[in-house]
């Protein structure tokens, strides 16, 4: 499991604050397991918000840790550690995407989510009409971050995603588009109208027709009843 140089994006069609959105405050001390967390931005909002939070981070980046946030290190690639059992919820931010065997870590994590527990993941999209536009012309660029990330490991589509899940033992109960980061591609005019206008209308075509528009997927899914 590489460490991934991601910050957190506030944005309003974000993944990061789609998936945060599934954790209301207060937590009432629900139990997340926050998997490939880097520095730890996202278990500091959820531990704010009042859930209790174990953090697996890759080793060589420890995250910082808030007071109340158990930390473990491990490179999933390598070994799975022992991360206890019965949360309510996993939580893996732009990370499976990154992982030799997500088939073998998301049956893991199955296990480790309680009666009425939930996994909520963002995956990206390699069916989107960027990703389809430099394939068709021959292209496979290799960036820091984003689509064509280089240290993604794996290129899949809605069908792909949905594929794994299912055969790791777990049912989707929902999923949403984020949109094309427009904020990040074009720093100097981040906060400007027209950036904002362009990532509502790119949620918004994610949401009509999500396995061409949508930058990545944001999903909800629970252990399907018998695995």
């Amino acid at each position: 499991m590489s460490s991934v140089p991601y910050t957190l994006k506030p944005d309003r069609f974000s993944s990061h604050t789609l998936l945060l959105e599934h954790f209301p405050s207060p937590g009432g001390g629900s139990r997340v397991l926050d998997v490939g967390a880097g520095e730890g931005y996202l278990s500091r909002i959820l531990a704010a918000r009042g859930y209790q939070v174990v953090c697996l981070a890759a080793p060589g980046l420890p995250p910082g840790v808030p007071p109340g946030v158990a930390l473990i290190q491990a490179d999933l690639d390598l070994q799975i550690p022992e991360a206890g059992c019965g949360f309510s919820f996993v939580l893996c931010g732009d990370v499976l995407e990154h992982l030799r065997d997500p088939l073998a870590v998301l049956r893991w994590l199955r296990g480790l989510l309680g009666p009425g527990g939930r996994l909520v993941t963002s995956l990206p999209n390699s069916g989107h009409a960027y990703f389809r536009l430099n394939v068709l012309l021959g292209r496979f660029p290799s960036h820091a971050r984003g689509l064509f990330d280089r240290t993604h490991l794996h290129f899949f589509t809605w069908r792909g995603w949905n594929q794994l899940l299912a055969e790791a033992g777990f049912r989707i109960e929902a999923v949403r588009p984020t949109a094309v980061p427009f904020g990040l591609v074009l720093p100097r005019w981040a906060d400007s109208l027209a950036v904002r206008l362009l990532e509502r209308i790119s949620y918004g075509l994610g949401r009509i027709w999500k396995t061409m528009f949508a930058y990545q997927f944001v999903v909800t899914a629970r252990p399907h009843p018998g695995t």
